[in-house]
């Protein structure tokens, strides 16, 4: 009875004896395995790493500025006593407006300007067609003539039509033509009636330019676009040099005194850079906002 005693207590001294060691020994494997997180512990090293915004969310809207140009129009009937004038040419177009209930379209001197240009141009390179040889279309040709729009629609005709009825009515008699005429988008007109030779053949050639003014709907800051997008540049550049530290910090074990010091260092980057889209989306909202006003002006005209 004493022997079994004996062994008892010594078969439970041994066991806790085992327990202990086996409790060190996982301890020192989870101090080697888990060394950088105890390090960061007991030195305070273990710093967070903040989070960086997106900028990719802030989408800057597009201005929607329309442009129509249907195919150009050949006379199919010519006359020998063709004659046409600009004064006629505006005062058929406003009759057929006026025929579908459509408000006049105003004479606009930039659009006149622009409207000779384009023909003298066709006449002196030999070729017609909306776009250039050099690829100035009808938005490059208002540009020139100093016209600032939304919308522009540009009709040409080539031939001896015999008078401004005749020509307006061919316009009238195509679809692309007759959308221009009779839009209640354009508010304004330039006409350019001329003669000249065209591949060996003298014959007029005509052009109407629709406009609606860029005064017709509300502004837009263009200067507030300009610092959207010098602070999307700043963003990017702010970025390259995040990643950068980051790959410092990675590279750098954690029990080490630098990586806190790298972590803190990105840290600042991160929260400049988080400020800067932040507002930059404030911008952005605002100049959203205008453009939504602008594009449904033009939608609703």
């Amino acid at each position: 009875m004493i022997g079994f005693s004996f062994k008892y207590r010594f078969s439970m001294k041994n066991y806790w004896r085992f327990i202990l060691i086996l409790i060190l020994v996982l301890l020192i494997g989870a101090s080697f395995y888990y060394q950088e997180e105890l390090a960061d512990f007991l030195t305070g090293v273990g710093e967070k790493i903040m989070k960086a915004e997106k900028f990719s969310d802030s989408v800057v809207e597009k201005i929607e500025k329309q442009i129509s140009a249907p195919p150009p129009l050949v006379a199919e009937r010519e006359s020998a006593k063709a004659n046409l004038t600009k004064a006629g040419v505006i005062k058929w177009t406003n009759l057929q407006r006026a025929n579908f209930g459509l408000p006049p379209v105003s004479e606009n001197s930039e659009l006149d300007l622009a409207a000779l240009a384009k023909a003298q141009d066709m006449f002196e390179n030999q070729y017609f067609a909306h776009e250039a040889p050099n690829g100035d279309g009808p938005a490059e040709v208002a540009a020139q003539s100093g016209y600032e729009y939304i919308a522009i629609g540009e009709n040409l005709a080539l031939g001896n039509f015999e008078n401004d009825e005749i020509l307006v009515q061919a316009w009238m008699d195509s679809l692309g033509h007759r959308a221009n005429i009779l839009s209640n988008l354009y508010k304004e007109i330039g006409v350019s009636v001329i003669k000249g030779t065209f591949e060996g053949k003298t014959t007029w050639m005509a052009v109407q330019e629709f406009g609606l003014p860029l005064s017709a709907c509300p502004p837009i800051d263009e200067k507030l676009k300009a610092e959207i997008e010098n602070k999307i540049f700043q963003a990017e550049k702010l970025a390259q040099t995040m990643e950068i530290k980051r790959q410092e910090i990675d590279d750098t074990r954690r029990k080490s005194s630098e990586y806190a010091q790298k972590v803190n260092e990105y840290n600042l980057l991160a929260n400049e850079y988080n400020n800067l889209i932040a507002s930059n989306k404030a911008l952005v909202n605002l100049y959203n906002s205008q453009v939504r006003a602008f594009n449904v002006c033009i939608s609703s005209p």
